[in-house]
């Protein structure tokens, strides 16, 4: 979502005029309700144009009255039917969008011709309707993986089976494509070394952060007359390392910078409402141990999260791909960041040369705990001059820095036509 808001947003600003087609907002709201920020949307440049084409929501319907007449009736059969088009045609839920994506595609370009098409995923789907409305508008386009497709970056397991229609699908879409961009090298070495004849057209584009959403970061030091607030912003999943990290904090605890702090948690549980209680069970929240669940928080509101945090927690799962987007906001803040992961995960590329990078050589209790010590230590000794490094750090990576290079590159794709 970060990542396409700013995408639109910087094409816009260049000069571009800028279609997003996307899901319709009865998705979002109905049965996404819990992860739906709708903050976000009035952050949407008003140059750029949003078309919500239908689809259906079979996957995700749970009322009875809103089934069709042959799921209603026929269940099983409706069901087996949706198994058999999965994995004859197009193995994703989110396939009925692409109907409405071609016709809506169709009909715009035709009273205003389209240059280039840029698809993000996921979902997959997108990169599935780029690829038909090239060959049908004879306009070249270029996909942006923000996660992968086939596989899964946090476990590094293939999601699907050698034979199935998503290999076919992600072969013929990045044979086809002008341009494939990944968010870190990793996830670009691993698609070159199963598809090789796109190799030449892979590049990577890596996450960042806005300026215009969090603005500047004041050097403000912690109040030294309470305890330090470390925090961790962004969705929790299942995926997380959280025992080593709940281990490490309650070994940290122990030490005399910690023993009144606080780990406070703020985003989602899960992407959906059934990820909530599992998940929940999982923080030690009745332990009197500090830890404390704030729920989710609006991207408009990050800003004053941060402001209120000393020290920030970037846990994330262990892989080789993962980078996750809020790194680079945790960079421009300035704080202290304590590391609690794998040490081979792609993020570290990112955060090589941030001053206030405190990580273990392995990921355990006692490794966290060091970490959370050395930055209680950072943040109660900061000053201004180490801010300000800090920060300088982070302004590579904003998303002008990031998306700058990319926007280029489909400006000379599209007059190498002209």
């Amino acid at each position: 979502m970060f990542r396409g808001r700013a995408t639109a947003n910087h094409l816009a600003e260049a000069g571009w005029d800028v279609t997003v087609h996307t899901a319709p907002r009865e998705f979002f709201e109905t049965y996404l309700h819990d992860a739906c920020d709708p903050s976000l949307e009035e952050t949407v440049d008003p140059r750029v144009k949003v078309v919500r084409p239908r689809m259906t929501y079979y996957a995700w319907e749970r009322d009875i009255r809103q089934f069709g007449k042959l799921r209603r009736n026929f269940p099983t059969v409706a069901g087996s039917l949706y198994k058999l088009f999965q994995d004859k045609v197009f193995p994703e839920h989110y396939l009925s969008w692409i109907p409405g994506v071609i016709s809506e595609a169709v009909k715009a370009h035709f009273k205003d011709k389209f240059d280039v098409i840029l698809a993000t995923g996921n979902p997959f789907c997108s990169f599935a309707a780029a690829r038909m409305l090239s060959k049908l508008l004879k306009i070249p386009y270029v996909v942006d993986y923000r996660d992968a497709w086939t596989f899964n970056q946090f476990t590094e397991q293939l999601k699907f089976k050698e034979d199935s229609k998503a290999f076919e699908w992600e072969e013929k879409v990045l044979r086809d494509a002008s341009e494939v961009v990944f968010v870190n090298d990793g996830m670009r070495q691993w698609h070159i070394d199963r598809y090789p004849h796109a190799a030449e057209r892979m590049t990577v584009v890596p996450n960042g952060w806005e300026p215009e959403l969090l603005g500047d970061s004041p050097f403000t030091p912690p109040d030294p007359d309470r305890p330090l607030r470390f925090g961790y912003l962004g969705t929790v999943t299942s995926y997380l390392p959280l025992e080593d990290l709940f281990e490490g904090w309650r070994i940290a605890r122990a030490h005399p910078l910690l023993r009144d702090a606080e780990l406070n948690i703020h985003g989602h549980l899960g992407f959906f409402p059934n990820d909530r209680a599992p998940l929940m069970e999982r923080l030690p929240l009745e332990e009197n141990v500090g830890v404390r669940y704030h729920g989710a928080f609006g991207k408009a509101e990050a800003k004053a999260v941060y402001a209120e945090t000393d020290a920030l927690v970037f846990c994330v799962p262990g892989a080789r791909y993962v980078t996750s987007g809020k790194i680079f906001e945790y960079m421009a803040s300035g704080k202290p960041i304590v590391s609690a992961h794998r040490p081979d995960i792609a993020a570290t590329e990112v955060l090589d040369g941030y001053p206030h990078w405190f990580r273990g050589e392995e990921l355990n209790g006692e490794a966290v705990a060091k970490s959370f010590i050395a930055a209680a230590e950072a943040a109660r000794g900061m000053d201004r001059t180490q801010h300000e490094l800090a920060v300088k750090h982070a302004h590579s990576y904003t998303r002008a820095a990031t998306l700058g290079p990319l926007e280029q590159r489909m400006r000379k794709l599209v007059e190498g036509r002209r």
